[in-house]
């Protein structure tokens, strides 16, 4: 037993010592929502994960996480920011433009960074991408489409009219469906879009393009790609063949897609997070693009749609589903 008036300072000193060392430094709180879940969508919230545990960030060392989806509910995505701001964790990451739309409207002073956004400029998160300033930047998943749709003629060289099924309600699809009319008829395709305002409407949006359209193609929209499956069931049944914007649609019926791998998108989101813990300002870093694309094609979808896809596409592939 410590009975002196030394021992006692020893003791103090020495706790601490414990208590402002490592194991006891306070957490890092990161907040982290999405739109809706999906395959594209849980690999960058994966990839974020990995990259801030690999820089000492583990939940339950030296990380506090907080995650929620609006399961596609732009009202419950609201409820969620506003959750989120009241909370003042150390950086909010919000996935997917609709997410990031409801967090960026929710704080002005909590660092906010984004992923998986398609126009960060046209959906209003940030006036400058190259200089954001304000307390937001992030990462764009501006999809390639001329080369979507050469992809498209590749797969089906037929092709002269190109089924879209999309949300008129996502900033991003908006945006997306612009560039693919503007880009389609240069390969030879005009355009007919059909509308899904939710995910139940997907399926009556893909058979509505049934006798319309030689083959359809899905950007990367959150609504119709939480259905994925109606539109691939729509092909299959009708012998249309179906591309996508993501190559995880790929794996769930997609004869092809060049698109991003959603995992690294989430892994350079996590960078931007690392470093702004570290002490940067998001309002000082670029908001960053994707440039690798992989080719992912799927020959029993492609069967199953009607199509026979060349060698040269398949040698070309990073990843062959048989």
């Amino acid at each position: 037993m410590i009975t002196s008036r030394f021992g006692f300072a020893a003791l103090a000193t020495a706790v601490s010592l414990v208590m402002s060392g490592p194991a006891f430094a306070a957490d890092k709180h990161i907040a982290i929502t999405q739109i809706v879940e999906h395959p594209a969508l849980d690999a960058v919230r994966k990839g974020v994960k990995d990259v801030l545990a690999e820089a000492g960030y583990a939940e339950g060392h030296g990380l506090r996480w907080s995650y929620e989806s609006a399961q596609g509910n732009p009202a419950t995505a609201a409820q969620i920011a506003k959750k989120f701001a009241g909370d003042a964790p150390d950086v909010i990451v919000a996935i997917a433009t609709p997410s990031a739309q409801t967090v960026v409207a929710s704080t002005k002073t909590i660092p906010v960074v984004f992923s998986a956004v398609t126009d960060p400029v046209g959906a209003k998160l940030v006036s400058d991408a190259t200089h954001p300033g304000a307390n937001v930047t992030g990462v764009t998943d501006l999809t390639p489409i001329a080369a979507h749709m050469a992809l498209v003629k590749r797969v089906v060289p037929t092709a002269k009219r190109l089924g879209v099924v999309s949300n008129p309600g996502e900033a991003n699809s908006v945006t997306l469906v612009n560039l693919i009319e503007a880009e389609a008829p240069k390969a030879g395709m005009s355009v007919v879009v059909a509308a899904a305002t939710k995910s139940g409407d997907v399926l009556a949006a893909a058979r509505s393009l049934v006798g319309k359209v030689d083959a359809i193609y899905i950007p990367t929209d959150n609504t119709v790609i939480s259905a994925f499956e109606a539109v691939v069931k729509v092909g299959n049944d009708a012998g249309i063949p179906v591309l996508a914007g993501d190559t995880d649609s790929v794996k769930r019926g997609a004869v092809a897609a060049a698109g991003f791998n959603y995992y690294d998108v989430g892994r350079q989101t996590g960078h931007m997070v690392v470093k702004i813990l570290h002490g940067a300002k998001p309002g000082d870093m670029a908001v960053e693009g994707v440039a690798k694309t992989e080719l992912y094609v799927n020959l029993k979808a492609a069967k199953a749609q009607g199509v026979t896809l060349s060698d040269a596409l398949i040698g070309e592939a990073k990843d062959v589903i048989r």
